[in-house]
């Protein structure tokens, strides 16, 4: 059976660096790396007039992330795919490593400093509820 990495994603910079780790350790590991960006709500806008009209929701939004980034991957010896997955982001990481039987799921340390690390970061919520190993990736340095 192939192993899995799966990596959370937003449109932040700090999240590509982390998936640019992701796609390192899977190609090393030759695992699938599922590309995951997760959408807490069931918001949809319309945009446009009469019948120039398009709908977008949440879930369409977290998938068009999950997809951009995925599309600038390369693994080697494994696939890369993208999900949108419900839930706040620590939750629907932690969801969608458990539905696939994850090996390792990787974050950036956004938030880990500060006020952050006292409210609470999302690399420290998957760390402390996941179902595999947690990779977090320093994404403050180039």
């Amino acid at each position: 059976m192939t192993e899995v990495i799966v990596v959370g994603v937003d449109s932040s910079e700090t999240a590509k660096k982390a998936a640019q780790a992701a796609a390192r350790l899977a190609s090393a590991m030759k695992a699938d790396l599922h590309v995951v960006s997760g959408f807490s709500d069931d918001r949809i806008e319309e945009f446009g007039t009469g019948s120039d009209r398009i709908t977008v929701s949440s879930a369409d939004s977290a998938e068009y992330v999950a997809r951009k980034v995925s599309e600038e991957l390369t693994v080697e010896g494994g696939n890369v795919k993208y999900f949108a997955a419900r839930g706040t982001p620590a939750n629907a990481l932690i969801s969608h490593a458990e539905t696939f039987n994850a090996d390792l799921i990787v974050v950036g340390n956004k938030r880990m400093k500060g006020l952050g690390r006292v409210l609470g970061s999302i690399a420290n919520s998957v760390a402390h509820g996941a179902p595999c190993d947690v990779y977090i990736v320093n994404t403050e340095i180039d």
